[in-house]
């Protein structure tokens, strides 16, 4: 029986990597506009004073490969690296089967033809790699002047062992789904939010950020669907097959050893129909005969693969429970839940759920410690706990007007806030935007249409991730404008409060 070649890797590898003789990146990549989050991730590539390795996670179809690309581009026009000095593989191809990073270094280096091999080396695909994180972290030890960055598809593997592994070894980088303000970004759409001389936003035609927030929601998740029409036209077959069924059926039965994808299926569309909505183990094991501990561990594995995530509840005095019986469960993204049940237009009922998980969606990659609130009688959709566990904001989100007119229908919101004063209130709408003192008691509640919401929560996250601990990104519109304003160096102005 014939043995796989050194010649047919070379050639495998010369193929992957054209810059070696002269040609740049692929010109399919080359031309896609890059993600927002580039320059964040490319500054983190760059840094060669600390031995650790860079480990870029998130779902499928994100644009983990295109990223790594661009991050070549710049190193080559940057001058420190030869072409011959980076090299690129992808370990899916059967051709790299069984070789540890070591000997794929050394492939590298061979096909290249520089003497002592690569600087900077980029491995795609390290899920399929046996024991990937020991190979890891044993070749940062062994190499401290090749600076390593990997990635996959297979997000719940990376995110376990690299947490279990790789600990003082690697940096890991999340590469979430689009929010809204990369969704307008990637397809060059600007002039329709601007700022004004007071430091707030002004939204310059309001319509057309509406139409565009529910095109976000129906497909804007994933960068392939901004730029094509056959995604935009089929949503179901490109998102649903190639993303959900590829982690639910392949990735995740592979590192857990489950046996019933069918029933771990089943729960994921019943899951991602309610997204938004609470549930309890309870309710979902009667309803599916599935026990709950082994619900338990599905929702475990559904959350570490980024499919769905899940919001932990208090009670109306920012309490935990001590014993969880229910929480809310939220598509990573709304488009997934479009893709897998159909598109929503803005009148439908749907619509209420979705823009909330629209907005969740805005903060999932942001760190910070989200609940909702729920008690007899009341709820708060999306409460902010500082580090002293105090609530810092709090978001009730909406997709109507009506609430505007009448305040006192946010009689949830009203009961929280007479306990925790100090918490800034805001509730999205569908147009209308303004301050208010509603009920009479000193509470001041900002309005803001819900797509302006979610355009500023991802603008702040984009510019400077430590805005995202402001309150006032939770809170007032105009206080968060002010501080995006300034440089990200900039100290805090008064009234801006990190929590705790």
């Amino acid at each position: 029986m014939r043995e796989i070649s050194s010649t047919q890797r070379h050639l495998r590898l010369r193929a992957d990597n054209s810059w070696w003789d002269g040609a740049g990146i692929r010109e399919d990549y080359g031309r896609l506009r890059p993600r927002a989050y580039f320059r964040r991730f490319a500054e983190l590539v760059e840094q060669t004073g600390v031995r650790r390795a860079v480990v870029l996670m998130g779902p499928r179809r994100v644009g983990k490969t295109v990223l790594l690309h661009h991050a070549i581009a710049r190193l080559l026009a940057g001058g420190d690296y030869a072409p011959g000095e980076i090299g690129y593989a992808s370990l899916d191809q059967p051709l790299y089967a069984r070789l540890s990073i070591e000997e794929m270094a050394g492939e590298i280096r061979r096909a290249s033809g520089t003497p002592n091999g690569p600087r900077a080396l980029f491995l795609d695909e390290i899920q399929y790699l046996a024991d990937w994180e020991r190979h890891l972290k044993a070749f940062v030890d062994a190499h401290p002047g090749i600076r390593c960055v990997v990635s996959g598809s297979s997000a719940a593997a990376l995110r376990l062992k690299s947490m279990e592994s790789g600990a003082g070894r690697f940096t890991d980088f999340l590469l979430p789904p689009l929010t809204f303000h990369e969704y307008l970004d990637l397809q060059g759409i600007e002039g329709l939010v601007e700022p004004v001389s007071d430091g707030s936003h002004r939204v310059v035609d309001l319509e057309a950020l509406n139409a565009h927030f529910i095109d976000y929601v129906n497909f804007g998740g994933f960068p392939e669907a901004v730029s094509s029409p056959a995604i935009r036209t089929d949503p179901a077959r490109y998102i649903g097959a190639d993303i959900v069924d590829k982690v639910l059926l392949r990735d995740l039965p592979s590192l857990y050893g489950i046996q019933d994808v069918q029933e771990l299926n089943a729960l994921f569309m019943t899951l991602v129909f309610n997204t938004a909505e609470e549930v309890s183990l309870e309710e979902l094991s009667q309803r599916s005969g599935v026990t709950k501990p082994t619900i338990k561990r599905y929702l475990e594995y559904l959350e570490a693969a980024f499919l769905i995530r899940i919001v932990h509840r208090i009670d109306r005095n920012a309490r935990r429970f001590r014993r969880t019986t229910s929480f809310k469960v939220y598509a990573a993204t709304p488009s997934l839940r479009c893709a897998l049940f159909g598109p929503v237009a803005a009148d439908d009922e749907e619509m209420g759920p979705v823009a909330e998980t629209a907005v969740f969606a805005q903060w999932f990659h942001a760190g910070l410690d989200l609940h909702y609130a729920r008690w007899r009688g009341g709820e708060v959709d999306i409460v902010a706990l500082d580090r002293r566990q105090s609530p810092d904001w709090c978001v009730e989100v909406k997709w109507s007007d009506r609430h505007f007119r009448n305040p006192g229908i946010l009689k949830g919101l009203r009961e929280f806030a007479r306990r925790h004063p100090r918490a800034v209130l805001l509730a999205t709408t569908r147009t209308d935007t303004g301050n208010a003192e509603p009920w009479g008691d000193g509470s001041q509640l900002s309005f803001t249409p819900t797509s302006l919401y979610c355009y500023l929560v991802g603008q702040a996250a984009i510019r400077d991730p430590s805005a995202t601990g402001f309150r006032a990104v939770g809170g007032r519109e105009g206080d968060l404008s002010r501080y995006l304003e300034r440089a990200p160096d900039a100290p805090p102005e008064p009234g801006d409060e990190l929590p705790g």
